[in-house]
């Protein structure tokens, strides 16, 4: 007799539409590189994804600096993405010196590495469209709910987009920047969090445009083609430029190990080493502290992140055909509809089977989530929680949320 592992997406999301529109959890959440691919013009992302990026700037890069970058692929191994290609060209420059490998110098990788930070600049440079999007809906919901506590928002993108959706919103929001002329980062600031609870925290964990560096001080100048501090190397840079990467991690360590948390992620695919050593490390210490990864693919396809849910309880994926809970995977299954409102709020986290579509869950699409979240605080949830239905396969026990095999 065979066994199968379900999870009701209702249960769930009910719990979630609570805690967001109450304002009395504290919040966080990690926005990966996948947010910005749910804005598409002309039926293309905004900005592309890591794999696409790093596509686009080799691809934009003279046949010299191609050729480079195919000898440190073979050195690298596998398919390494453009952060790791950053990484080594900027290790090289730091250690050869006036020796030459591959043909260049110290000072040539240098410069190598920051045409290529000026390319990745390019490909992730655009504006936030003008219409009504998923950054402006999650925006929305920060600033339309009395707060007990900041949202803290955590990214390793080094766009402006969510910037732009604060000050288009007339929402304020601190970086770990102060200052008029040339905002500069002060360390202390982030470490106090003395800022009353409606200005949001907005951490850039891998740098961003409009980052550069002044005599001896990290500033903020605003300017898209500041580049060079976009993925630093956290470990071999200099004092400096180190600075600002080191308090910024630490700031997501604190907010993971601080009692009574919620971290939301959408976008993110569990490939960052740093970031994941530190979720993994937080939910180890602090089993009070819940992380709700929602993902694009299915369950099967999302294996880095089931790999440490398994062993994390702590951290549920919520992927499009299943989720791990509580360390156990499992297939999605709604239950039964209690009302026809209970349909309409289904609709906002479920699509439910056609001739033309599969059922499936829909807020691993970071629209479909910032939409679900703009839409948690405009409509009360009234509907009672749906029963799990029976087992449809007669020989096939369903083990229900609680664990327990049912006949």
């Amino acid at each position: 007799m065979s066994s199968m592992t379900v999870h009701n997406p209702d249960r769930y999301m009910v719990d979630l539409r609570q805690i967001l529109s109450q304002g009395r959890k504290r919040i966080g959440l990690l926005i990966g590189a996948g947010a910005p691919m749910a804005i598409l013009i002309d039926g293309k992302p905004l900005i592309p994804d890591v794999a696409r990026l790093t596509t686009a700037v080799v691809s934009s890069l003279g046949a010299d600096d191609a050729k480079i970058l195919q000898i440190l692929k073979t050195e690298i191994g596998g398919e390494p993405n453009i952060e790791a290609f950053l990484t080594r060209v900027r290790r090289l420059a730091q250690a050869i010196g006036q020796a030459k490998v591959h043909g260049l110098d110290g000072a040539a990788y240098g410069t190598l590495g920051e045409r290529i930070c000026a390319q990745i600049g390019s490909q992730v440079s655009a504006k936030l469209p003008q219409e009504v999007g998923p950054y402006t809906e999650l925006v929305s919901w920060i600033g339309g709910t009395h707060r007990d506590h900041p949202v803290e928002i955590f990214t390793p993108n080094y766009d402006l987009l969510i910037e732009e959706a604060f000050e288009r919103a007339r929402l304020p929001f601190f970086d770990g920047f102060t200052g008029v002329h040339l905002p500069f980062f002060d360390p202390v600031s982030i470490s106090e969090d003395q800022l009353p609870a409606r200005w949001s925290r907005l951490w850039k964990l891998h740098g961003s445009l409009g980052w550069d560096v002044s005599g001896d001080t990290v500033v903020r100048t605003g300017q898209r083609n500041a580049t060079k501090l976009i993925y630093p190397d956290h470990l071999k840079y200099d004092e400096i430029t180190r600075l600002p990467y080191s308090a910024l991690f630490e700031r997501l360590r604190e907010f993971l190990t601080t009692p009574d948390s919620l971290l939301i992620c959408s976008g993110f695919s569990f490939g960052d080493a740093h970031i994941c050593a530190v979720l993994d490390e937080a939910l180890a210490a602090n089993s009070n502290t819940a992380i709700f990864a929602f993902q694009y693919h299915a369950l099967d396809q999302e294996r880095l992140a089931t790999r440490l849910a398994v062993n994390r309880p702590n951290l549920s994926i919520y992927a499009r055909d299943g989720a791990v809970i509580s360390g156990i995977p499992g297939k999605w299954l709604p239950g039964q509809l209690p009302n026809d409102e209970w349909n309409e709020i289904r609709r906002t986290f479920w699509q439910g089977s056609s001739k033309d579509t599969a059922e499936e869950f829909l807020l691993g699409d970071f629209a479909k989530l910032a939409r679900f979240f703009a839409l948690a605080q405009a409509k009360q949830m009234a509907a009672p929680v749906p029963a799990m239905p029976p087992a449809t396969t007669k020989d096939m026990p369903v083990v229900s949320e609680a664990g327990n095999a049912k006949p």
